[in-house]
């Protein structure tokens, strides 16, 4: 009589489906916010998980824990996601290990900062416009917090370079003798 109970509790454990360990957060067109999908892996990492970025594998795709908090998240963001069994991932792994990708694991949220003068507007440039959007926190840092020594307190630091676009040029001709645009080139 034991062993039939012990093999219909085991039949019956067969019979659940087993739960995913990872989200796949796909980066490819099956997205359907790429920047808050951006914004979900950070959050997730906020929260002291960690995450991996899929190098080259399908758009640099994300894989994070398949937990009820994370996919709660996804869904107030927007975010697409599937979820991954670690048969899987196995696979993905060895798609990845016998392509031109790579996995990155990610452990820690990087204290970020935009180089920008403080009186620059987040729809002034596409960066802060991004990382607005996104939902992840940056601080803007000007001249005095570089000669404060403040630089060391980021691992990440955006400075803007020159202009490829040909828009600022453009705009410089219609706005060259502003007096708030002069202001500002100062």
């Amino acid at each position: 009589m034991q062993h039939l109970i012990v093999a219909l509790v085991a039949l019956a454990l067969m019979a659940v489906p087993a739960r995913a360990q990872y989200l796949l957060v796909p980066m490819d067109a099956e997205q359907t916010d790429h920047l808050k999908a951006y914004g979900l892996t950070y959050w997730t990492l906020q929260q002291g998980m960690t995450a991996e970025w899929l190098l080259n594998y399908r758009a640099g795709s994300f894989l994070l824990p398949d937990r009820a908090d994370v996919r709660r998240e996804a869904g107030l963001r927007g975010v697409s996601y599937t979820q991954a069994s670690s048969g899987d991932v196995a696979q993905i792994r060895a798609q990845i290990e016998e392509s031109n990708m790579e996995s990155i694991i990610l452990e820690k949220a990087p204290e970020i900062a935009v180089y920008t003068p403080p009186n620059t507007p987040p729809w002034g440039d596409a960066v802060t416009l991004a990382l607005v959007y996104a939902d992840i926190p940056y601080d803007k840092i000007w001249d005095p917090e570089v000669l404060q020594g403040r630089l060391k307190d980021y691992d990440w630091l955006h400075l803007h370079h020159e202009d490829f676009t040909g828009q600022y040029s453009k705009f410089y001709i219609n706005y060259a003798g502003a007096p708030w645009l002069q202001e500002q080139v100062r």
